[in-house]
């Protein structure tokens, strides 16, 4: 299978606005003092922003009103503006359309759980990494997001979860649109952002954050220098390179061994559990034998696997594993000694699937301007 991988920077013509999630304390406090308002505001937006969750400067009651405008256009300008916002599960679901603002469209969910609000963010808008069976994958890559797209997503979500009584968002998973190692310099600092404490950022525990890739090796052990005890989620799909070259084509420059290898090295560094995710697709990849493979090769390691029941795209060859067959891989892992679990599958009614509720959006608007 030859597939055209996008590894290096896309080109982007033109950036986003200047937002204060790119911006330093110091950076944000000379801008405000060179439009003649005092360096403490600073603090002050950067606080309703990054704790109160407010996103427009018309809405921060504690800046005087004559200067709110100024001050949102030179700090707070609308980098994602909400195109659809779709909720299921009994409203403990939410997914959300982004439009940014060169058009390009962006996906993140809010679920709710007893014990936690997780937010699934996107880090580029498509992807180039060309999984078969993902429908950002066929997508293609239109850009990397700023950092501060990837910032305002966390905060939207924070605030979605709130305004609908889903409690206060904890966890934050990197599993959205994209490939997050693949715009490395971006990701790097949004999760410093996500994780210093407020005025200087959002405030979540580096523990609650999970990081998702495909196996990039080299930014996999960059990630491991960075002393930022996230949680590594290495997308596996396949204990076998022959399959995994078909299924995860960077599998072609990264081998199954070289990926396992640099996730083992994270774990001892950061001593952080390492999560395989599976996705269970139908006489692919859930056979028996290679269940067994798979806990021959992660038994005695600091990881755990999430096998991922499939969500299929509409159209797509690829299905979800029957459950007979998942449940009799989940027991060959855990009799492997592998500890093993099912992902809770949230969504399917609202396009859950990465880059099915942008897909469902743009075949929308192209049947508008058909009619």
């Amino acid at each position: 299978m030859s597939v055209a991988l996008t590894l290096s920077e896309p080109r982007q013509r033109t950036k986003p606005p200047r937002h204060l999630a790119d911006l330093s304390l110091t950076d944000c406090q000379q801008i405000l003092t060179d439009m003649g308002q005092p360096a403490f505001r600073a603090k002050q937006i950067r606080r309703q922003y990054y704790a109160r969750h407010v996103t427009d400067a018309i809405s921060m009651t504690d800046l005087p009103a004559d200067a709110r405008d100024s001050i949102g256009e030179a700090l707070l300008p609308q980098l994602l503006a909400p195109v659809k916002v779709d909720s299921c599960d009994n409203g403990e679901t939410v997914k959300a359309a982004w439009r940014l603002y060169d058009n390009a469209l962006v996906e993140s969910v809010i679920m709710s759980y007893p014990d936690r609000v997780t937010a699934c963010i996107s880090s580029q808008a498509g992807c180039g990494m060309a999984c078969p069976f993902c429908a950002t994958g066929q997508a293609g890559l239109t850009r990397n997001l700023s950092t501060a797209e990837i910032v305002d997503q966390v905060v939207h979500a924070a605030k979605i979860s709130e305004e609908r009584g889903l409690g206060r968002l904890s966890h934050i998973v990197f599993m959205g649109m994209g490939e997050p190692l693949a715009n490395w310099a971006r990701l790097k600092k949004a999760l410093r952002i996500i994780t210093a404490p407020n005025p200087e950022g959002i405030g979540l525990s580096a523990r609650h954050v999970t990081v998702s890739t495909v196996g990039l090796v080299p930014a996999i052990r960059k990630l491991a220098e960075e002393d930022l005890p996230v949680t590594l989620a290495i997308s596996l799909h396949a204990p076998d390179d022959e399959l995994r070259d078909e299924l995860v084509p960077i599998n072609n420059r990264w081998k199954v061994s070289e990926v396992l290898e640099a996730a083992w090295d994270y774990a001892a560094k950061t001593k952080r559990r390492v999560s395989i995710e599976y996705a269970m697709i139908r006489d692919m990849n859930d056979q028996p034998w290679r269940a067994d493979l798979l806990a021959r090769k992660l038994a005695g390691k600091l990881a755990h696997v999430n096998l991922i029941p499939l969500n299929p795209t509409p159209g797509s060859k690829w299905d979800a594993s029957p459950a007979p067959v998942q449940d009799e891989f989940v027991a060959r892992l855990r009799a492997g000694g592998v500890p093993t679990t099912v992902r809770d599958t949230r969504g399917q009614e609202i396009d859950g699937a990465c880059g099915q509720l942008a897909a469902a959006v743009e075949q929308d608007q192209r049947q508008d301007a058909a009619n």
